[in-house]
């Protein structure tokens, strides 16, 4: 999910960069300036970026459930998949890592051999194993199936990329091997505190090389997808200090047996960081002073609130 194609490098290198140092982002919207308005916190409570991000409920009355009632729902059955895709590629990219520091570049065969027996009972948590249990047996069924697609594409392009390496740079060290082979850092944690988000921030993905934000998703493209990844890019800058101007959303279908990946790079641009910070006051105002703002115009049927909603429990 994390290997750009040729076009799409090309893309990043000579549009999308070039076009971020020409067009430029206002000052007092870079996350550094957290200490002046608009990005310093108006209230005191924080939030996931997920939460001010997600824009599935309309009146963020879901929010209101979690945080201001604290009621309890149990994640449907998107959320579940979701869960576990993410955590089969984050796991991937983990394991190619520890099996290189393990054997070392001269071992490259033991590191190939053994990416290519990975099997998911290695890659998922107990946690997340426990999650899929709570699908129904056709459902379950359905998401192995497609766990096994995803592995074996990951495993693919894994195995591709770290043969390329080892024919371009014949001198590589086990460091720049696993740098260049991954090169991204998966769930890489922020703390966004000093913009009133939580202190605990994962993003699913950082590109090291073009300094980009990378959100996975498994569903239908949505335009407030990209809030996410804009709320990551400023609390890496408030927290680092550099500019992160380009974000990308990958996102992940299946068609039968085969896997498709559709990704939205973007400028993560004045538009984004003033939607995010209006979208994290406004919901920042809901929790604080504990206003049920009511139900969605178009309530969503799989929304793990809607029973609770309509008058019935979550």
């Amino acid at each position: 999910m994390y290997f750009w194609t040729s076009e799409e490098q090309k893309r990043l290198l000579r549009y999308f960069l070039p076009r971020a140092r020409r067009e430029g982002v206002a000052e007092e919207l870079r996350g550094w300036n957290w200490n002046q308005p608009p990005l310093s916190p108006i209230y005191e409570c924080s939030l996931a970026v997920y939460e001010v991000a997600n824009g599935y409920c309309d009146s963020a009355r879901d929010l209101y459930w979690r945080r201001v009632e604290r009621v309890k729902a149990a994640p449907n059955k998107a959320m579940v998949q979701g869960r576990l895709f993410h955590a089969l590629v984050a796991g991937m990219m983990v394991e190619t890592k520890r099996r290189i520091y393990k054997y070392g570049v001269d071992a490259y065969p033991e590191i190939l051999r053994e990416i290519n027996e990975l099997g998911l009972n290695e890659l998922l948590d107990e946690k997340t194993k426990q999650a899929g249990k709570t699908l129904d047996e056709e459902t379950r069924a359905q998401v192995l199936d497609k766990m096994k697609l995803l592995l074996a594409f990951e495993r693919g392009r894994i195995v591709a990329r770290m043969q390329e390496v080892l024919v371009k740079q014949p001198y590589i060290g086990v460091d720049s091997l696993a740098a260049l082979t991954v090169p991204v850092v998966v769930e890489h944690k922020l703390d966004g505190s000093f913009l009133g988000l939580s202190a605990h921030l994962s993003t699913d993905a950082y590109q090291m090389g073009e300094s980009m934000i990378v959100d996975l998703k498994f569903g239908e493209p949505r335009p407030f997808h990209r809030l996410a990844t804009t709320g990551y890019a400023l609390a890496m800058e408030a927290m680092y200090e550099f500019p992160v101007n380009v974000g990308c959303v990958v996102y992940v279908s299946f068609a039968g047996d085969r896997v498709r990946v559709q990704r939205d790079i973007h400028l993560i641009n004045d538009e984004l960081r003033q939607w995010f910070i209006e979208a994290r006051d406004t919901k920042a105002r809901l929790v604080a002073e504990e206003l049920d703002p009511g139900m969605a115009k178009e309530c969503q049927k799989d929304c793990p609130y809607a029973g609770r909603c309509k008058g019935g429990e979550a």
